[in-house]
């Protein structure tokens, strides 16, 4: 184990941390001194299937490394089970600060041929499986927020036993009433991809990547007042994902790109380090981190009297987008 002083004392849910990245997350929280609840469905990569062994035999291996860790089997995208991971986190070790979620299912096919099981299936857990337990986190921090303010336990629960493995949360009562009265900032981080800026036989995977960015933007939004912060991640790292991509057309091998160099960027933005960094964008991948730009209007064209079809066929491509490219499809190969 690591020097465990940075997350010291602080509890972190794991969703879909029981394999690659997820599972790296876990391990690196837990090193840093953070109690973490490994959530996992224990599922194959397009969803089928479940097993509870998977969630369990991380939490195992944080524990046999002296960490304190509990797992939690269930799927993410349903509501009741959501909340049911948010209040047993808190019931157990008494407050809840950290929640990143790495859930998802890859189902792929060209648009005309993609089913609608296919579709609903991987918007379902790769969008909805991110806003559930984020409005399950957001409804709690909201409440315990309103609560340490009026000068209540910091979390609005009573302290867990803590027992598992390890030592359990030591500062769920040291409120200084900043910030919408909690000790400090609470935070969310969702997992979105690349495949966001859109993918080639990923038209499912690409919208609910790309909707989690849209869903960040807004909640960080809606609680910042709440001193909670909000971000996305777009993780760049070898996966049971990568491998189902022919050898040959894989971007990178397993030596190249470990999931493992992804996990540092989670538990900075899980510390006090990364205070006020909200409603980003943020890049992992090997040595790389970075900072997405959000979406931006690249050229803006007025006319006085308004647009016609015919101003726009002479004006648009020559003038309004003169320095614009027009055809993109070649960035999505």
């Amino acid at each position: 184990m690591s020097s465990r002083s940075d997350l010291d004392g602080l509890v972190c849910v794991v969703a879909g941390g029981g394999n690659g990245l997820g599972r790296a997350a876990a391990s690196e929280l837990a090193n840093h001194g953070a109690s973490v609840v490994v959530n996992d469905l224990g599922c194959e990569v397009d969803g089928t299937g479940s097993d509870p062994s998977v969630a369990e035999s991380v939490a195992e291996a944080i524990r046999d490394s002296g960490g304190t860790a509990t797992a939690h089997h269930g799927d993410v995208s349903d509501f009741e089970y959501a909340e049911r991971l948010i209040d047993d986190a808190v019931d157990r070790y008494g407050r809840l600060d950290f929640v990143c979620n790495f859930a998802g299912i890859l189902r792929d096919g060209i648009s005309y041929n993609l089913s609608e099981d296919d579709w609903r299936s991987v918007v379902e857990t790769n969008l909805t499986g991110q806003f559930a337990p984020l409005r399950a986190a957001a409804s709690h921090w909201r409440e315990a927020s309103e609560a340490a303010a009026d000068g209540g336990n910091d979390d609005g629960e009573g302290g867990g036993d803590g027992n598992d493995g390890g030592g359990g949360s030591d500062d769920a009562d040291d409120s200084d009433g900043g910030g919408g009265g909690f000790d400090r900032q609470r935070s969310y981080l969702a997992v979105s991809a690349g495949a966001a800026r859109g993918s080639l036989g990923q038209a499912n995977y690409a919208a609910a990547k790309a909707g989690v960015l849209g869903m960040v933007r807004s909640v960080s939004t809606e609680l910042v007042r709440s001193n909670v912060r909000v971000n996305a991640l777009v993780p760049n790292g070898y996966t049971r994902m990568t491998e189902t991509v022919p050898e040959q057309h894989r971007p990178y091998t397993e030596a190249e790109m470990p999931a493992e160099k992804v996990a540092p960027l989670v538990a900075f933005l899980a510390s006090d380090a990364a205070a006020d960094i909200t409603g980003c964008t943020l890049s992992a991948g090997g040595d790389r981190v970075g900072v997405y730009a959000d979406p931006t209007v690249e050229a803006v064209g007025v006319e006085p009297d308004g647009w016609s079809l015919a101003s726009l066929r002479e004006h648009f491509r020559d003038d309004v987008a003169a320095d614009v490219s027009l055809s993109r499809t070649e960035s999505h190969l």
